[in-house]
């Protein structure tokens, strides 16, 4: 039986460096940082569900997650274009590889995951490719998405390009109006529920 060491009252150089080091921050990176108060591996984002605030805080954790993954891999416009935010299909995409990344990045992750991660990257390019190619969204103009009418439905109006010369001002501006739709529409539901049950909301 061996006896059991004094306590000198040094501290382990391993544990110190361990507690001292934060995996939130690196100098050399512009990466956005995982959220270290989570819990857990952060779950999918149901675009549909979200109520305004929630919105909002995605949009612009998104806005810059998509900047550094665009500059940081160098992706062209044909992959992720400028105005993706004006585009569901891109939106959609985009948003699940970044919670696919937040997950790969998370400390209960395995140490394959950012190798698994990049495998759905490079997946991910080929839809993100041939959605931009079939929206139409350039590096400097815009369009809506061309929606086929089915027959019974009204015919669609016609597909027009748009310049837009400030890419972040559009942003912020197409942001703030999903936000501003999100909250009246919340409201609605509320002044809904007050009368239905005749209470004043």
């Amino acid at each position: 039986m061996v006896d059991e060491l004094p306590d000198t009252g040094e501290v382990d150089p391993g544990e110190a460096a361990e507690d001292e080091f934060d995996e939130s921050y690196d100098p050399d990176s512009d990466a956005p940082a995982a959220d270290d108060d989570a819990a857990g591996p952060p779950g999918p984002v149901n675009w549909n569900l979200l109520t305004a605030d929630a919105a909002e805080e995605e949009w612009l954790a998104l806005n810059e997650w998509v900047h550094w993954l665009r500059h940081t891999y160098g992706l062209p416009v044909a992959v992720i274009p400028p105005f993706w935010h004006r585009h569901p299909e891109l939106v959609w995409e985009l948003s699940a590889l970044h919670i696919h990344w937040l997950c790969a990045i998370h400390p209960e992750a395995k140490g394959s995951a950012m190798l698994v991660w990049h495998r759905d990257f490079t997946e991910a390019q080929e839809r993100l490719r041939h959605w931009t190619a079939s929206c139409g969204t350039r590096l400097t103009t815009d369009r809506p998405t061309r929606r086929i009418a089915w027959p019974g439905e009204p015919d669609t109006d016609p597909i027009e390009d748009i310049i837009i010369p400030n890419r972040e001002e559009d942003f912020v501006e197409y942001m703030h109006a999903d936000v501003e739709a999100r909250r009246r529409a919340e409201d609605q539901f509320i002044a809904g529920l007050g009368l239905s049950t005749g209470e004043v909301p």
